[in-house]
């Protein structure tokens, strides 16, 4: 199904000659075993993560309503991620700040929430995900729905959950390396182009005001719709183009865990512009996890239906094999 965000994908491919900062070569990450679905099979023990808890945090997400930046639902849904992140997390730190949108057309409040694990650490993994949801469905089959907002559950509740879910796991097993969950604001708020006007908006900020100068993690994900029933996620065209190290590390990771029939060989045909983008503009390799073959993307079907508890296991047991 051609959703309104698609199109815009495609008319993006255009811009991929963009000067991107050149990212070194990583070498493949050496994999611990995990799960085969959900649950995984009893030869490889227990997962980590806990795709039940994920599920939860999905839903409560949804209680709050829409995520859109400066309404009631949003607030609440920030003071959620902290409260729950500084139960687990060794510092929960955030970034807040007020967008101008272009045209004049006022000023919203942004708020970016970083934390880490182990900060001291030299070597860091960064994940990254957005927890804002659009302002309007304008992919809805019914035009009365066009200026709605989306539920979000697919798009920005999953994303969200699986970090809130590798949060609970590294505060019961510690992780060897220093690793970052960022959960960045305004990635959906206005309209993907060419040009793009107030979207990517805390990713762009982040790539601008960094945790500290030189900071550079060995590798970085951006975990977007994740939790879509019918899982299916082949390589993002930017990401295999500059980062592929990253994507080998992460594909061959999921294949170790018996996941390659969600984890597709294939690089799409065409780039998406998200929060990956502007992170590797600025010179760190960060690609994107994301299944965009999604008929209820930016619609008012993105709902708790949508999302499966099996496809957040999947993608959490790759996550934490990642990370260990």
């Amino acid at each position: 199904m051609m959703t309104a965000r698609l199109a815009h994908f495609f008319a993006a491919a255009g811009r991929a000659a963009v000067a991107l900062a050149a990212i070194g070569t990583l070498a493949a990450a050496a994999c611990s075993p995990g799960g085969d679905a959900a649950p995984p099979p009893a030869a490889r023990g227990p997962s980590e993560f806990n795709a039940d808890s994920a599920m939860s945090y999905v839903r409560q997400q949804l209680a709050f309503g829409p995520r859109v930046p400066g309404t009631p639902g949003w607030q609440k849904t920030g003071d959620w991620i902290v409260a729950r992140l500084k139960t687990t997390a060794d510092q929960v730190t955030e970034q807040r700040w007020t967008h101008t949108l272009a045209g004049g057309k006022g000023a919203i409040p942004m708020r970016n929430i970083l934390a880490r694990f182990r900060p001291d650490a030299a070597r860091r993994v960064l994940y990254v995900t957005h927890w804002d949801t659009r302002p309007r469905a304008d992919a809805d089959p019914d035009p009365a729905n066009h200026d709605t907002p989306i539920p979000g559950a697919n798009d920005g509740a999953s994303g969200v959950a699986l970090l809130l879910a590798v949060a609970d796991a590294l505060k019961k097993a510690p992780p060897a390396v220093g690793v970052d969950l960022l959960f960045v604001d305004g990635e959906d708020y206005g309209t993907f182009g060419p040009p793009d006007v107030d979207v990517l908006i805390g990713s762009t900020y982040f790539a601008s005001h960094l945790p500290s100068p030189g900071y550079r993690p060995e590798f970085g994900v951006l975990w977007d719709m994740i939790g879509d029933a019918d899982l299916n996620i082949p390589q993002e065209m930017y990401s295999a183009q500059q980062a592929p190290a990253v994507v080998q590390r992460v594909w061959s990771t999921a294949k170790a865990l018996g996941y390659e029939k969600y984890f597709l060989p294939d690089v799409r045909t065409y780039p998406i512009t998200d929060d990956h983008y502007p992170l590797l503009a600025a010179g760190l390799p960060v690609i994107d996890v994301i299944d965009l073959d999604y008929d209820a993307h930016h619609t008012m079907g993105d709902d708790l239906s949508r999302v499966s508890a099996r496809s957040l296991q999947v993608v959490g047991d790759v996550a934490m094999a990642l990370l260990r």
